[in-house]
């Protein structure tokens, strides 16, 4: 009989993945973002068949992505190495020769939106205004440029047009947790919530006639709900909400008369489908735990991409009998039932604050009694029931991996959301702190013993810990984390500066707090082996917030490892890239694992 070795990190690392999705006006083209080659291209199948085609070779990740409304070309937006720095191209449907669009270099270019009659592109740019952001209307016939709606006072995004086109919605972003939604019909500029001092936010909108919008919005509630606003009366009215669930994304079907609307519950997302006509709400069965995307094509029917714990990302149609799988991803050369669910579970934080987790065990005949405690990025994102092909790899290598949804996280209300807004290093430290107790007391682990891994926030969380509670741990991965918080305040790009005295601090009336809550001021206490990576291209941690912490523990003479990526951004968009990081981390990590039970 043959007998095969243990699946190698490659194999989970080639999982491929969905950036993005569109579909053709007609249905007979379905374009998508993927890593098929090992780099991000832009591919696309010809329905109903499903065999993919390349439409690019570009080796870049693709942004923004829509049909000409008529069907004749697609529009893409690409930035270079994970700069960020958008560009929306012009690409004919079978693929070949890209036009330059919107290119102007070190620009950052959003929301790309088509007219009905695909003669004008209208797009939200950093340029000339690169704090508040201006959108613009270029004439794809005569070049010709208009700006159509200035920033002032926060970052401003062009959201949708009403079906004749006359009027826009858009938004104004002060902070995460407070995004207010503006229509303009003509000169007249009608805030769509009713006015008020508290903060809140809408998160998504449509138009479903000239003069009725359908938003999204947690105004005077802790949880987003469906509102619906008339632009003729200016009447606001709340349509319905689903109790400790956040609303999160809206498609209107035009041909049904329905809305579908994504909503988020901690850990998993729900679909739910709501009536116009008669006000009928129901929950429909989709096909994964997390939805990244809906598509409602012309005809109605609907596309959804999305992923669970165990299952990557894949595109799938709703049908009559139910949801098919357009794409067929998997982990490959691996087993399905090789790869391990999370189980949920709840602890109590230093003050009652009831925190939610997912606690991946290894399976009991992989499992070499070791745990990887990794704090989420964000920080106002949240670690959920979505595939990452490193953590089933670390399981599969006998690592459990404890992943705690602190103070901050998204899921759990506005208020538990706000929580970490001027406070990045005390209670949602804490939070964590509270974890591995939970994990130390329950005999899941041993003070001292554990592994510590974090990117981006939760990079600076892990670097955070390892000054402040390096008792806890034996070896920590950061993966580019801000190490002194003045630094981050001050090279984060242009359009987040406006947020950063509410999500972080002022850095001369909060310097005291930020002084305290920077990991570089901790470096004493940073006593254990660690690991570094960085992203040369990344914009949002920038490459000097990785050197000065390496080379600040270098000149004392701390044992720290370094890996820079010269062509990534915040992120990994390169197979190779990837691959060779979790090498990396895994090879780290086994010089000090005691592989007490491994098979």
């Amino acid at each position: 009989m043959i007998s095969f070795s243990k699946p190698n990190v490659e194999q989970f690392l080639r999982t491929f993945a969905i950036g993005d999705f569109a579909v053709s006006p007609d249905e007979t083209q379905l374009a998508f973002s993927t890593n098929l080659s090992g780099k991000y291209n832009l591919w696309a199948m010809n329905l109903p068949n499903t065999f993919p085609y390349p439409l690019t070779f570009i080796d870049q990740s693709c942004q923004g992505l829509l049909y000409d409304k008529q069907g004749r070309f697609i529009i893409a937006g690409f930035d270079h190495n994970g700069d960020e720095n958008t560009q929306f191209y012009g690409i004919p449907l079978q693929g070949g020769t890209m036009k330059e669009i919107v290119y102007q270099k070190d620009t950052r270019n959003f929301l790309p939106i088509l007219s009905e009659d695909g003669s004008k592109l209208y797009y939200t740019s950093s340029k000339d205004n690169p704090q508040f952001l201006n959108t613009y209307c270029l004439d794809l016939l005569s070049g010709q440029e208009t700006i159509v709606l200035e920033g002032k006072t926060a970052a401003t995004f062009l959201a949708d047009f009403s079906p004749d086109e006359q009027s826009f919605l858009y938004f104004k972003q002060f902070a995460n947790t407070y995004s207010l939604l503006y229509a303009r019909s003509g000169d007249e500029d009608v805030l769509l919530t009713p006015p008020t001092e508290k903060q809140h936010t809408v998160s998504d909108a449509v138009f479903i006639s000239d003069t009725m919008v359908y938003l999204l919005t947690d105004y005077e509630s802790d949880f987003t709900y469906l509102a619906s606003f008339d632009l003729k009366t200016k009447t606001f009215l709340k349509i319905k909400e689903i109790e400790n669930e956040s609303f999160h994304s809206i498609k209107y079907n035009k041909e049904k008369q329905t809305l579908y609307i994504c909503s988020g519950k901690g850990v998993e997302d729900y679909l739910y489908e709501y009536n116009l006509l008669n006000g009928e709400w129901e929950k429909l069965t989709a096909p994964c735990s997390i939805i990244e995307k809906l598509v409602v094509a012309k005809s109605g029917t609907l596309y959804l991409l999305g992923r669970s714990a165990t299952k990557p990302h894949n595109i799938f149609q709703l049908q009559e009998d139910g949801w098919i799988s357009l794409t067929q991803y998997t982990v490959p050369g691996v087993d399905p039932n090789e790869l391990v669910e999370p189980e949920v579970i709840t602890y109590e934080s230093f003050d009652g604050l009831n925190i939610e987790a997912l606690f991946f065990k290894a399976k009991e005949e992989n499992d070499n009694g070791e745990i990887i405690f990794w704090p989420h990025g964000g920080p106002q994102a949240a670690e959920r029931k979505f595939f990452r092909a490193s953590f089933q790899f670390f399981l599969n290598q006998g690592y459990s991996i404890f992943a705690p949804n602190f103070r901050g996280s998204f899921g759990y209300g506005l208020k538990f959301m706000k929580m970490v807004e001027g406070d990045w290093g005390y209670g949602p430290r804490l939070d964590n702190v509270a974890g591995l107790d939970w994990l130390i007391d329950n005999g899941y682990a041993e003070k001292g013993n554990i592994f510590l891994m974090g990117g981006s926030y939760g990079g600076y969380m892990a670097l955070l810990l390892h000054g402040r509670h390096a008792e806890y741990f034996k070896a920590v991965v950061d993966i580019f984390g801000p190490s002194d918080l003045f630094s981050f305040i001050n090279s984060v790009p242009e359009d987040w500066k406006p947020i950063m005295d509410q999500w972080v601090g002022h850095p001369e009336k909060d310097k005291e707090k930020l002084i305290e809550y920077s990991p570089i001021t901790y470096l004493d206490g940073m006593t254990k082996p660690m690991l570094v990576i960085q992203g040369a291209n990344d914009p949002r941690v920038v490459k000097e917030e990785s050197d000065q912490i390496v080379k600040a523990l270098m000149d004392k003479g701390c044992k720290v490892e370094y890996m820079l990526l010269e062509d990534e951004g915040h992120g990994f968009t390169k197979k190779e890239n990837e691959v060779a990081v979790y090498q990396r981390i895994l090879r780290f990590f086994e010089q000090f694992a005691e592989k007490k039970v491994k098979a």
